[in-house]
């Protein structure tokens, strides 16, 4: 009866005089929002006014680039879509690298980018940019408000975008357009969109089961699209119907519990040799939630593991990653949770139960135990002054189990898809394909305000701490203890490997002359502590578990010992032309 009342209150919902303000705002919280990131600016200080009384906190950051990346963790844990505002021009622009990592992660998010007046716009005035234009291409859409009146309405449509293509929409607004009187209604988001897509074509599902049923060696990849669709818990009563590997994609090791005896790991750069070859020879593959991209099924450690002759069933919620990069034998367009629970059902209604692979669950342990020796063995080689991967096994070893990891990209950052397990989905946020340093320590602030009872720890290099270690006065103003785990190499290392391998050890730009950054937290009001052994850095990890401040340990690592490059695919031997050039040809060193 109650749900019947509400829904008959909000069909009788009358349109309210309001300014646009009030609208974006009444807007926003109809969706949930509660906090938003940025830095302040007159654009948008007639809305901004309004956060405090209706309950909705602004987190001001040091660079507006940190806005997206927060915004990007807050959803990875929570789910619902992050909001991010700067002032107009340079406060949005300095945002496109955030919003185009997001944009390939596949996050939700909501860009409010105030513009020009609509009196002045093509005057080149003070701060103007088109900033519809700059977001394009980094962006599933820009909804443009084209009157006052239509800011809510406008609104409304950049929240269903973002949800229903999986990314970043701009919500482009005239700085004007903020003010006067108008009247319209405030929906519930269920009025407007739809939260769920369903299983997708029942055919589709059906022709699923009849290849799973048939398989010989079926495997699984479970990606982030089965953490964003709660469908964890489906996918591994999926695997163990199968007697399937369950492996994760590429720096999504969240994806699958790790403590399953049918988890295999991460594929991908610097991901799990057990994964790769518990992947070579299957017959059929269940890729759920993943768009298996191209970067992320490339082969690593010599091991070209993704199956060629494979059947592939795709599950996906986006019809743009059905089959884009590898083909498939069925594409089952809905959501993760849905259409995995649907194919469980319908194969448990052809044959109620399955038997029990035991040789492959004994094949299965055996790679996994080999891998595991592996990395512990290949962490125990002596460093000068530490190994990286000791340092890596040692937060692996040392984080609780509700800990959110974040990490960089970058030579340790990647090596880290190695080492970090997670029995809990949404535990792991990570700079995916697109990249871009500077990511994880933001994001893990992100992360905390998103689950502030979860530690929250972040992986990054000394190159991308240089491009982030400025919010941790964002850190300390708002009293969130997150921990920064800085490995210091002295080096852009991803790139110094490739000049290591492919120029002749000729360093141009690589090495890296930077401060003690545990004397510069302290500076800035956080803990801070310098490590170069095994034993302070565990002692480190304890103590920064337990503090109520944010704490930064500058770990020294040995700058020598390097992954793999990232795109040896992508790079050649040098060849000269020139005769004053002849030297760094490859073939006269």
């Amino acid at each position: 009866m109650a749900k019947v009342e509400k829904e008959l209150e909000v069909l009788q919902t009358k349109k309210l005089k309001m300014t646009p303000s009030e609208a974006i705002v009444e807007t926003l919280l109809a969706e949930g929002i509660d906090q938003m990131y940025g830095i302040l600016g007159s654009a948008f200080m007639d809305m901004l006014d309004l956060l405090p009384t209706a309950g909705i906190k602004f987190i001001p950051v040091r660079h507006e680039q940190s806005a997206g990346h927060m915004a990007d963790a807050f959803t990875r844990v929570t789910g619902k879509a992050g909001v991010i505002i700067g002032q107009n021009g340079p406060g949005i622009t300095n945002m496109v690298t955030s919003v185009a990592s997001a944009n390939m992660a596949h996050t939700p998010m909501i860009i409010i980018a105030p513009t020009a007046g609509t009196k002045t716009i093509g005057w080149d005035g003070f701060q103007e940019c088109d900033e519809a234009s700059v977001f394009e291409k980094i962006t599933k859409a820009t909804v443009k408000v084209t009157h006052p009146s239509r800011v809510a309405d406008c609104l409304r449509t950049a929240f269903r975008l973002a949800y229903a293509e999986r990314g970043p929409v701009l919500y482009h607004i005239p700085r004007d357009y903020f003010y006067g009187e108008i009247e319209d209604y405030i929906l519930e988001p269920s009025q407007y969109r739809v939260e769920k897509k369903g299983f997708g074509d029942s055919k589709a599902i059906d022709e699923a089961v009849e290849l799973l049923l048939q398989a010989k060696k079926p495997a699984i990849i479970s990606g982030r699209g089965a953490v964003d669709a709660n469908a964890i818990d489906t996918v591994v009563e999926l695997a163990e119907y199968l007697s399937a590997p369950a492996a994760v994609s590429y720096m999504h090791n969240d994806a699958f519990p790790c403590d399953h005896e049918l988890a295999v790991g991460p594929i991908g750069y610097m991901g799990s040799k057990a994964a790769m070859n518990s992947l070579k020879d299957v017959d059929v593959l269940l890729a759920i939630g993943t768009r298996l991209s191209v970067f992320g099924t490339l082969p690593c450690y010599d091991i070209d593991y993704f199956p060629k002759n494979a059947k592939i069933i795709q599950i996906d919620i986006n019809h743009r990653n059905i089959a884009r990069t590898h083909p498939i034998a069925v594409g089952v367009l809905g959501d993760a949770q849905d259409a995995s629970l649907e194919i469980l059902k319908r194969l448990k209604e052809k044959r109620e139960t399955n038997e029990r692979n035991e040789q492959r669950i004994q094949e299965i342990a055996a790679l996994k135990q080999e891998w595991e020796q592996e990395l512990v063995d290949l962490a125990m080689v002596p460093g000068n002054p530490m190994n990286p991967r000791r340092a890596l096994l040692e937060i692996s070893r040392a984080i609780p189990e509700t800990a959110i990891v974040t990490s960089d990209i970058g030579n340790t950052s990647s090596t880290a898809n190695a080492y970090l397990k997670f029995k809990q989905p949404r535990k792991h946020i990570a700079a995916l394909t697109f990249g871009n340093t500077g990511f994880a320590y933001p994001s893990a602030i992100g992360a905390k305000l998103a689950a502030p009872d979860c530690p929250a720890l972040a992986i990054v290099g000394d190159g991308a701490w240089g491009m982030s270690l400025h919010e941790v006065s964002t850190a300390v103003e708002q009293k969130l203890p997150v921990i920064a785990c800085v490995f210091n190499n002295g080096a852009w290392c991803a790139e110094k490997k490739n000049q290591v391998d492919f120029y002749n050890n000729r360093f141009v730009g690589a090495d890296i002359e930077g401060p003690n950054f545990a004397e510069v937290a302290q500076s800035m009001g956080a803990e801070g502590v310098r490590v170069d052994n095994p034993e302070d850095l565990q002692k480190a990890l304890a103590a920064a578990l337990k503090s109520d401040k944010p704490t930064v340990i500058d770990i020294l690592v040995d700058g020598t010992q390097l992954a793999p490059p990232f795109r040896k695919d992508a790079l050649q031997m040098p060849t000269r032309l020139l005769e004053k050039y002849a030297h760094l040809d490859h073939k006269n060193w």
